[in-house]
């Protein structure tokens, strides 16, 4: 399940975008302004910010400029300004999409799907490479007639580096993303469940992880 922070000093505004999220199958994280969701961000993975433009302390332009140092995330920007300078602020700041207030519900649901698509992040529970599935929500793989039930770090692991076949993870993304930025442990952690996984994968010839020397890991189709 994906996970969404929304940015907003309206709480109205949070529960609403909360509920459309919710309903579409997506978890919700809240900030009431920037340093709060800073503080979210450094230490909880987020898949989305939705960021509103007016906020005290911190306003979304200068948010999204502060996430973009130090994350890839797709940014959402919501405001009830429809001016242009606005949101020639907001992309050259690093936003990805622009949402004006009011908006449609569907749209929102519409424009996150699309962005998460555009930064290959799958919005889906299961990933099918060849005849074999990934079920993150179960914790199981399956092919044919054979399904293997992982721990959930494990399957969190297989599910991130098959959503992207092909692609290099390193140890330090891999951690950010599975264990979260606060994680005090050693990045052997990675190399141990890997270890494990390759294993559990033994009996599935349709995918294997393969070690790329000095850089970290990927998985590739047979």
């Amino acid at each position: 399940m994906n996970k969404i922070l929304v940015v907003d000093d309206d709480s109205h505004i949070r529960k609403l975008i909360r509920v459309y999220l919710e309903n579409s199958q997506f978890s919700v994280v809240e900030a009431c302004d920037g340093k709060e969701a800073l503080e979210l961000l450094s230490h909880e993975p987020i898949d989305l910010a939705i960021v509103d433009v007016m906020m005290p302390y911190i306003d979304g332009i200068e948010l999204t400029a502060d996430i973009r140092s130090f994350l890839n995330i797709p940014i959402l920007m919501v405001t009830a300004k429809g001016e242009s300078q606005d949101k020639v602020k907001g992309f050259s700041a690093g936003t990805d999409d622009y949402l004006v207030k009011p908006f449609d519900p569907v749209e929102l649901i519409l424009r996150v799907k699309a962005l998460l698509k555009r930064y290959h992040v799958s919005t889906e529970s299961r990933i099918t490479i060849g005849s074999t599935t990934i079920d993150l929500e179960k914790h199981l793989i399956q092919c044919h007639d054979l399904s293997v039930y992982l721990k959930k770090k494990e399957c969190e692991l297989l599910y991130m580096l098959a959503n992207s076949p092909g692609k290099i993870f390193t140890r330090t993304q891999l951690i950010e993303k599975i264990w979260g930025f606060d994680y005090e442990g050693d990045e052997r952690t990675v190399d141990v469940h890997i270890k494990r996984l390759r294993e559990q994968l033994i009996p599935f010839k349709d995918i294997t992880i393969t070690t790329v020397r000095g850089l970290g890991y990927r998985l590739e189709e047979a």
